[in-house]
């Protein structure tokens, strides 16, 4: 563990793997802290010969919280924190994996910073600056879930566990049932040490301050998208979006699969991922 001091927040990192190997920074999704990953993702690719470091964002975790409500950043301040990160660990570049939100961070950071970019993979993520006609988006299921937290007591910790859940069940797709039994185990670790749970859903309100529309085209780096099949979030147009968008990126399209790193995908994608890396040009 590591506590990154940037200039007004503070991000609480984490690493696998020897500081001398290639280095890959792990980029999560909104309202989820570092735990997003999972632990035999990140020591999969340490295994496989890099040095490995996901981290809280903001208002997630162990790092700088805000009340509920109060969030006065950007998707560009998420970004850089990830800069913040890269800096604090003495890294020229790195190889950049983002989830959903965590993909927009990595095509805004190597569209602005592409020489500490060496690759980058976009996993359940969507175009930054999108051009084209309308994607598809968050399902209305979704959107009735989340209107119950207007009502929830965040200070109930078994309340907020079957908020969570619910949230799982509605990502998961049919090829994986969900175990609930060590969903609430992964859920319970999160709640143990996240500050303010409620204050993740800050991340629901963050936008970029700048467009340039058609932007993600430029990116000049090795891409591979993967994405889930049933992804009810940010469905499969979005992945294809990317792919078709980003000159040489390849897809990886994960059959069954929601909004989710299921255990059972797990040993695919970090073949896939330390192959992509490996194969950079």
């Amino acid at each position: 563990m590591k506590t990154v001091h940037l200039d007004d927040v503070v991000i609480a990192t984490e690493a696998f793997g020897r500081p001398d190997h290639p280095a890959v920074v792990l980029i999560m999704g909104a309202t989820a802290s570092m735990l997003g990953w999972p632990d035999a993702l990140c020591r999969g690719l340490a295994d496989r010969g890099y040095f490995v470091i996901r981290y809280d964002h903001r208002d997630t975790g162990r790092s700088t919280t805000v009340a509920p409500g109060a969030a006065g950043y950007a998707v560009e301040d998420l970004a850089g924190d990830l800069v913040g990160v890269m800096d604090a660990y003495g890294l020229a570049d790195a190889h950049l994996v983002g989830m959903s939100l965590g993909g927009l961070i990595g095509q805004l950071v190597t569209l602005d910073h592409l020489q500490r970019v060496a690759s980058l993979t976009l996993i359940g993520s969507e175009p930054l600056d999108w051009d084209g006609p309308p994607l598809p988006h968050i399902a209305p299921a979704f959107m009735e879930h989340f209107a119950g937290s207007a009502e929830l007591d965040w200070s109930d910790r078994e309340a907020v566990t079957d908020f969570l859940l619910g949230i799982a069940r509605l990502c998961a797709g049919s090829a994986h049932p969900l175990d609930v039994e060590r969903t609430r185990a992964e859920i319970g670790a999160v709640l143990s040490r996240t500050r303010s749970i409620a204050s993740a859903f800050n991340h629901g309100t963050v936008q970029l301050r700048h467009s340039h529309p058609g932007r993600f085209r430029a990116i000049a780096r090795p891409v591979l998208v993967i994405h889930g099949e049933e992804d009810p979030i940010l469905p499969l147009p979005n992945g294809e979006a990317l792919a078709t968008g980003i000159p040489g990126a390849r897809l990886m399209v994960l059959k069954g699969v929601g909004h989710e790193l299921p255990p059972a995908e797990i040993p695919a994608i970090v073949t896939a991922v330390t192959n992509h890396m490996a194969a950079r040009i």
